[in-house]
Parts: structure tokens; C-alpha cells; sequence
């Protein structure tokens, strides 16, 4: 493994999280990533949460967007904090329709939030949407915690640290496609960032 793979895992697993416009809940993982949302809102990093994902295809894991927000209604956030984006199939065109609502809302700061075995690659794409759509804003990563890495998931007859695995091959084919940064732009971006106020 390259020192810039090593510098990439630890920047997505341990960021430093500002006080942002949103964070942004991507959809995958069954509800595995609400707590961490729901507790970057509450604890006032995020003035807004964006619920992002459409896809069906997947049942349990891949819950769409107008789903996961009930679950955000019924913890007590306002409906006016809450923005669904339900028209996405997969991470670069969460990628792509988050970039489209930060530009309408004029948004700076983001965080992101996927499980941690999604977040190098949710990280790379989302950078690459953002450069598309020409925008220079800061992503932040707050990967959810406290999941298991060798417990079968519910939705799979993988674990997580084999569906890591998957993760790793997936940035291979979105490399290929041009659907994300490189790493080295990542973590260049990264040290961009940290001197940003």
C-alpha cells in the first residue's frame, strides 16, 4: 500500500469536522448511518441535513430518501431542515445532485456521512462532482461509528470488512469511468482544507 492510501484512510476515518450547512446522509447500509447524522445535527455541526439516494434496487440496504427522512421526522427534526434527494442511483450521482443543491443554496461546508467502509470512496467521488460542477467548497468526513466489522450484515452474506473489499475494487471501476478524484488530489485537497477557516 502506497503512503498516499495510508494518508487517504486516515483522513476519511478521522477529519476535522466544522460547523457546516449540512451534513449529508448518504443512502446505503440500511439506517446504519442515522445515528451519526442525527448526532452531527443535534450537536450543531450541520444546520441542515440532505437525504441522498433513490435507489430500490437493493432491499434493506439501499433504503431511498423519502424513507430515511421519516425516520429523521419521527427523531424531532423540523421538516424545513430536512432536503430530499431522491433522484440519484449510486454514489457519483450522489455526487452530482448534491453539488447541484449546494450550488442553488450557495452552500461552503458539507459533511459527509457513509459507513466507514464506503467513506474513502464516497470521498474521492464527491470531490470529483464538486470539481465538475466547478465549485470549491470543504467536505468533511464523519464515516458512522460503532459498526461491526466481521458481524454478517442483514442485507448481505458479506461483512463489512469484505464488503470493504468490494469498496476497493468499486474505486478501481470508478477510476476507470472517471467518476473520482485521485488520491493524490485528495489528500492535496485535504491540506487545502485544514487551512481554510
Amino acid at each position: 500500500m502506497k503512503f498516499n492510501e495510508v494518508a487517504l484512510i486516515a483522513i476519511t476515518s478521522n477529519d476535522i469536522v466544522k460547523k457546516s450547512d449540512a451534513v449529508i446522509w448518504l443512502e446505503g447500509d440500511g439506517y446504519n448511518r442515522f445515528k451519526q447524522t442525527l448526532k452531527i445535527f443535534q450537536d450543531g455541526l450541520a444546520k441542515n441535513i440532505v437525504v441522498s439516494g433513490g435507489c430500490t434496487s437493493v432491499p434493506q440496504f439501499t433504503i431511498p430518501a423519502g424513507l430515511l427522512a421519516k425516520k429523521l421526522l419521527k427523531a424531532g427534526v423540523p421538516k424545513n431542515k430536512i432536503v430530499i434527494e431522491d433522484n440519484s442511483q449510486n454514489t457519483y450521482d450522489q455526487g452530482v445532485e448534491v453539488m447541484k443543491i449546494v450550488r442553488n443554496k450557495k452552500w461552503k461546508k458539507i459533511i459527509l456521512v457513509a459507513s466507514h467502509f464506503h467513506q474513502d470512496r464516497a470521498f474521492l467521488t464527491f470531490l470529483q462532482a464538486m470539481k465538475q460542477a466547478r465549485l470549491k467548497i470543504q467536505i468533511f468526513n464523519a464515516p458512522a461509528r460503532d459498526l461491526s466489522w466481521f458481524e454478517q450484515t442483514s442485507y448481505s452474506n458479506l461483512t463489512r470488512l469484505q464488503l470493504l473489499g468490494v469498496e476497493l475494487a468499486k474505486i478501481k471501476q470508478y477510476r476507470k469511468k472517471g467518476h473520482l478524484v485521485s488520491i493524490r488530489a485528495a489528500v492535496d485537497y485535504q491540506s487545502w482544507k485544514e487551512k481554510q477557516k
